[in-house]
């Protein structure tokens, strides 16, 4: 969610950016150590839920709560797949039948690189049920992949009000921070991905090479 991004085509949208960061909960921003140069092909990528996906329990609140703290405490690269897994399934647990339709025609239509049928099922969705998490991430990634920016912050600000530890939305954050030149806050967006999920693959590397592009700067 490669990445040959275009530049901010103006000034008025670079204010407008730098407003949707302010705006931006702090968790979305935290701690840590480590570079990610996206491939610059024409195909972006996000991280993403695994094609296959565990059923969930029926404690969904305290069973998430429980799988984040295990994700954290992964002794390998293997086990925190597992553990991801399982809380891409409740992400994408759908609160009804419509939207779980509404959904996976969304994903299909993605799938088919039809971003605007893609968009208008998921502004269904939204306005549908706005408690959905998820559907907000998914609109966030559609308007990522057509390049538009400031939707695509403002949908991740709804995510991150909802769950501040979506490493999906922290890690999109983060690319398009670092496409429109804010290096800084890139860096805090992958570092706060990172805190909540250790093993999201090219992070660490991404996040050496921007600690030592920001932060060697200044010394």
């Amino acid at each position: 969610m490669g990445f040959g991004f275009p530049a901010l085509r103006n000034f008025r949208s670079a204010i407008v950016i730098a407003a949707l960061v302010a705006a931006l909960p702090a968790a979305a921003f935290a701690q840590a150590d480590p570079r990610i140069v996206p491939p610059k092909d024409s195909k972006k990528q996000l991280p993403e839920a695994p094609a296959k996906l565990p059923k969930v329990g029926a404690d969904r609140t305290k069973g998430i709560d429980f799988l984040f703290g295990a994700l954290k405490a992964a002794p390998d690269p293997a086990s925190a797949k597992h553990v991801e897994a399982r809380i891409w399934a409740m992400w994408l647990q759908t609160p009804s039948d419509t939207a779980g339709l509404l959904m996976s025609r969304a994903k299909a239509a993605v799938d088919a690189q039809k971003y605007d049928v893609a968009l208008k099922l998921l502004d269904a969705l939204v306005k549908l049920r706005p408690d959905y998490t998820e559907a907000w991430n998914r609109r966030a990634t559609v308007y990522y992949l057509k390049n538009d920016y400031i939707r695509s912050m403002q949908d991740i600000q709804q995510v991150l009000i909802r769950e501040p530890r979506h490493f999906g939305a922290l890690a999109g954050l983060g690319m398009i921070m670092q496409e429109v030149g804010d290096d800084k806050r890139a860096l805090e967006a992958f570092r706060k991905a990172l805190a909540v999920n250790p093993y999201l693959e090219k992070l660490p590397d991404l996040v050496k090479s921007l600690t030592e592009k920001v932060e060697g700067r200044d010394i």
